[in-house]
């Protein structure tokens, strides 16, 4: 498959750059695969538009403020008093450089992108304030570098304080206090993920009791989302993409509840393309005869409870094990999330709809619309 085949026009004022004023206030389309019909609808009528027997499953990552601007202090740097280096050059050194941590490597560990980053040397210390300094360890591919810290007191807290929420790139605004709230899902408890699971956002406490109230299931699991959800594919034929890892955990009553929802027919929803990649990543690994420590997995269970890296890339073609719905945003042309919806939904049939999602004007990406798939 070419990449061009997962292209579309998008004309830049459909993304959205501000979330709505309610959470549920979100336009919904309708895709029905089998029928290949579609509908436009509204977020807030899910719950009327379901049998009332669905398993939702949610991904209940926390996003913590990642992003992070400091001064780098160079290597063997002189103090400012003592300096014999030129004007150019001490203003290189206290230029401002930006730090998007991605994933957690260790306790005080981090891989991130630093901009500019070209001459940012291995050994280098890059101070972020009083609570917080970290050391350039190696550099990688793309960017990315492995970044060790220092603080008095837990990074976390260090990050609560002088990080700012990471917006996806093609939001071109800075972040603003609103984002601390509304970036992050009504679900979102425990792990450290650098951008939110999205088709969670739309769900609000009001919308989430009324589908309690139609019968609906609700299960959790956790995938710590990382940047890599943005990293565009590099390879003409999609097929050759190096997917990225996410490390994901899923809980043995959230196994429990997939098992019996799927022995008694009723369908798995997925809130998310991350939901989609834990449950069938964790599937796969199951199939494969993979195994947690620690973790007892009866012979009729369809996937492996318990941590993992999801290491799973969906194109079409792929045989969905777990899923049987899908609620998701709009997204990236040229993206392995495209890729991943178009294995689901179709790839024609997934095309066409974003085509009259442009012509209807919805609005994209991680604060627009969405679309439920089944």
């Amino acid at each position: 498959m070419h990449l061009s085949d997962f292209d579309y026009a998008l004309p830049s004022e459909l993304i959205a750059e501000m979330p709505l004023a309610s959470r549920d206030a979100s336009r919904m389309m309708l895709l029905d695969r089998g029928s290949r019909r579609r509908e436009d609808s509204w977020i807030r009528e899910l719950p009327e538009r379901l049998r009332g027997d669905e398993l939702f499953v949610v991904n209940n990552a926390r996003v913590i403020p990642v992003r992070l601007f400091g001064r780098r202090a160079g290597v063997g740097a002189e103090s400012p008093g003592r300096s014999r280096k030129s004007p150019v050059q001490r203003e290189f050194l206290q230029s401002e450089i930006e730090v998007l941590l991605v994933r957690r490597l260790a306790e005080d560990r981090w891989e991130a992108l630093v901009k500019p980053g070209r001459k940012v040397r291995t050994g280098e210390r890059i101070f972020f304030g009083p609570a917080l300094e970290a050391e350039i360890l190696s550099r990688g591919t793309f960017g990315l570098r492995e970044l060790r810290f220092s603080s008095p007191g837990k990074i976390e807290e260090a990050l609560e304080q002088i990080g700012h929420v990471p917006l996806p790139p093609y939001i071109r605004r800075a972040d603003q206090p609103i984002d601390r709230e509304r970036y992050q899902t009504i679900f979102a408890r425990q792990g450290f993920a650098a951008a939110a699971p999205t088709a969670g956002l739309h769900f609000s406490a009001d919308l989430v009791e009324r589908l309690k109230r139609r019968g609906i299931g609700l299960a959790e699991i956790t995938l710590n989302v990382g940047l890599g959800t943005f990293q565009p594919i590099r390879t003409d034929q999609v097929e050759n993409h190096p997917i990225h890892h996410e490390t994901y955990e899923i809980p043995e009553e959230t196994a429990t509840a997939i098992a019996c929802a799927k022995g008694e027919g009723r369908p798995v929803v997925a809130v998310g393309t991350t939901v989609v990649r834990a449950l069938e990543d964790a599937a796969a690994k199951r199939e494969g005869g993979e195994n947690i420590p620690g973790h007892e997995h009866e012979a009729g269970e369809p996937l492996l409870a318990g941590k993992a890296e999801a290491d799973l890339y969906i194109y079409p073609g792929y045989r969905f094990r777990v899923v049987d719905q899908l609620l998701t945003n709009f997204h990236l042309p040229r993206s392995s999330l495209l890729v991943m919806v178009a294995a689901f939904a179709g790839r024609e049939f997934l095309l066409e709809a974003y085509r009259h999602a442009v012509e209807e004007r919805y609005r994209f990406y991680s604060y627009g619309d969405c679309m439920l798939i089944r």
